[in-house]
């Protein structure tokens, strides 16, 4: 009987352990996020300086996807805001 309680009073310990463990970013996963978070940004900042030059938005907008293809999920790059 002590063996069950002390197992059921172990479980979620483990089962948080072992999460945590599956979640964890090693050095290489964290740089490769660092690189993508760079190359995000460096997207953003391009679409910034399409906008500032008079292009048309929509155009901007495409651009913007096609730097950001693959680095972030969904068709905004990461990032939405309203207009």
């Amino acid at each position: 009987m002590k063996k069950s309680l002390l197992a059921l009073a172990l479980a979620p310990w483990l089962l948080a352990g072992a999460f945590a463990q599956a979640q964890g970013h090693g050095d290489k996963e964290t740089k490769a996020d660092i690189e993508r978070h760079r190359a995000m940004a460096a997207a953003h900042e391009s679409a910034a300086k399409c906008l500032e030059s008079g292009k048309d938005h929509d155009q901007c907008q495409k651009d913007l996807q096609a730097a950001c293809r693959n680095l972030a999920i969904g068709k905004d790059c990461g990032m939405k805001h309203a207009h």
